[in-house]
């Protein structure tokens, strides 16, 4: 068990709090990314989608949208 003491000599006998914020070099080493770095991906993945499924569309029946006049 660690007991640590404060400046004022009181005494903390509980388990110390884990680390709340990751370095730029842990999160490099370990894979983690940020929900921004995350979210940009994933916006890219779907737009990269919709132009494909656009090209088929359009290749398949003339139309960019099907169904529209």
């Amino acid at each position: 068990m660690t007991v640590t003491t404060n400046d004022r000599g009181q005494q903390n006998m509980w388990a110390k709090e884990p680390v709340m914020y990751y370095s730029k070099e842990d999160m490099a080493r370990y894979g983690l990314e940020t929900h921004a770095e995350r979210a940009e991906k994933m916006n890219g993945r779907w737009a990269m989608i919709g132009v494909i499924a656009a090209m088929g569309s359009y290749a398949l029946t003339g139309d960019l949208i099907p169904g529209i006049w």
